[in-house]
């Protein structure tokens, strides 16, 4: 009863996840991609979510990314009871909730960078000029406020990443989740980036980074090790 009171007065976590379990069937056998797992993400939290291909992290960010639903357990995110919601519910939760960032960046590859920005508020149905505000300064947070007119190929790597993240951050989603955020790119570029998502966090935001990268790891304040599609260590837990 504590807990409940404690989270009606504005301490309700990001993601709450109970006994998640996926399955799928592969030439006959049944996999296991996630056995049990029991997960909790407070807001402001920086979380990388580590393992070895194979142990079910990618599972479990589409999971928690609402790409995919569990076979079992129960999954809340921003408060509401996701794992039991149809797809276009989901689909719902997924923008007005989510911002994805992804190692190929999935830009539209013949629209600007600010047309790019607006598409998650178009999808929400939010009226152009409030789109067009809200696209410019989410391009602007991100440090592309000159290149705002720019295609794809007309950019670098990082600063494509940077248009993917400036997406990501357009709805103001309760949650940032980058898959492999700089898979992609140079060093250099990657530590421009992770510099970037670093700012974000301290600004209030709560991100789930999936890497393999113990230096992108790093970066995280809490690290989640997934072995054989269930956690084998968390340094959030005590």
């Amino acid at each position: 009863m504590a807990a409940r009171l404690q989270e009606s007065v504005g301490q309700l976590p990001v993601i709450r996840a109970e006994r998640i379990e996926r399955h799928y069937r592969m030439q006959g056998e049944v996999v296991s991609a996630l056995r049990g797992i029991d997960l909790l993400v407070q807001r402001n939290e920086y979380i990388a979510l580590t393992g070895a291909s194979g142990s079910g992290k990618s599972t479990l960010m589409n999971v928690l990314g609402c790409l995919d639903t569990p076979d079992a357990g129960r999954y809340w995110l921003n408060g509401q009871l996701v794992s039991e919601m149809d797809d276009g519910e989901l689909a719902r939760v997924r923008n007005r909730e989510i911002g994805f960032v992804f190692q190929t960046f999935n830009l539209l590859p013949r629209a600007s960078a600010l047309a790019n920005v607006e598409l998650p508020l178009a999808y929400g149905g939010v009226p152009r000029r409030e789109r067009l505000e809200r696209a410019r300064a989410a391009l602007a947070e991100v440090g592309l406020a000159e290149r705002m007119q720019h295609r794809p190929a007309e950019m670098s790597g990082g600063q494509r990443q940077r248009v993917a993240i400036a997406r990501a951050l357009v709805n103001r989603p309760a949650l940032l989740l980058a898959d492999e955020p700089t898979g992609n790119l140079d060093s250099a570029t990657s530590g421009d980036i992770m510099t970037l998502l670093d700012a974000l966090h301290a600004a209030g935001n709560t991100l789930v980074i999936v890497t393999h990268e113990a230096e992108i790891a790093a970066h995280a304040r809490r690290t989640i090790t997934m072995v054989d599609g269930g956690i084998q260590a968390d340094t959030g837990v005590t």
